[in-house]
């Protein structure tokens, strides 16, 4: 019995939370200010019936009156004409009249009683209905207000549903473009510090472009040992002279090579 009752619980706490999502404030105070218009015309109608029976009875009344009024002339004529057998059944069909008067005239107090306690029902409620009306219309300008307050409070700090799935592509973005500028900067770094360079990850290059290395390094250490030759006492022309020797014999060895 226990476990039924709790899973009748937590089944109410969750339509109660979907309830509460699904209740639009706007819709309910218009649906409850519909329900009290109803009911104040059920009064008004009320009202209207009851007058109706009052004035039924009245005319009722009435015309009993007038046949009152019609027997006690009759009564009275015909005793003149020394009838006074008509007479008298006149005045006793009269008589007969006079309790249905007092009926109609009890039911007539009665009617006219719940006529004033519905009139004033009816202006009590007229009251608290246009109350409820200034009012309601009062409380939805001032959730609609919140709403938008809310709405344009949960835009700018970035926790509302819409903007939220906006900030987090802006952040994969601004992530996305960080890391391209680090590696970016990372790589410049590389081929500034020699660890890459132009052939690292491309085609090898030709033989030109490795004899013009060639020349270009030879070039410095010809300039290098010219330098050398300079700072050696007595200057450098015997040296200079055997080293052109040499390089005239190295010559045809060249040549027959080629």
């Amino acid at each position: 019995m226990g476990i039924f009752k709790r899973i009748g619980t937590i089944f109410g706490a969750k339509a109660d939370k979907v309830l509460d999502k699904a209740e639009n404030p706007n819709e309910t105070l218009d649906y409850s200010y519909k329900k009290q218009l109803e009911l104040l015309q059920k009064v008004r109608r009320g009202v209207a019936d009851v007058a109706t029976s009052r004035k039924r009875l009245e005319l009722q009344i009435n015309q009993l009156q007038a046949q009152q009024s019609k027997l006690q002339g009759q009564a009275q004529k015909a005793l003149e004409m020394g009838r006074e057998d008509l007479a008298r059944e006149a005045l006793t069909r009269k008589s007969g009249l006079d309790s249905q008067i007092a009926d109609l005239g009890a039911q007539h107090e009665q009617l006219v009683g719940e006529e004033q306690k519905l009139s004033l029902a009816s202006q009590r409620l007229q009251a608290k209905v246009d109350s409820f009306r200034t009012k309601k219309e009062t409380i939805k300008a001032n959730y609609t207000a919140a709403q938008a307050q809310t709405q344009i409070g949960e835009a700018f700090s970035g926790i509302s549903e819409e903007f939220g799935d906006v900030g987090m592509a802006i952040q994969r973005a601004e992530d996305k473009t960080q890391q391209l500028q680090a590696r970016a900067g990372a790589v410049d770094e590389l081929i500034a510090s020699g660890v890459l360079d132009d052939s690292v990850g491309g085609a090898p290059r030709d033989d030109i472009e490795s004899q013009l290395e060639a020349m270009s390094s030879a070039s410095d250490v010809e300039t290098e040992l010219a330098r050398m030759r300079e700072s050696l006492p007595g200057g450098g022309s015997a040296g200079q002279g055997q080293l052109t020797d040499e390089a005239a014999q190295d010559a045809p060895a060249q040549g027959d090579a080629k």
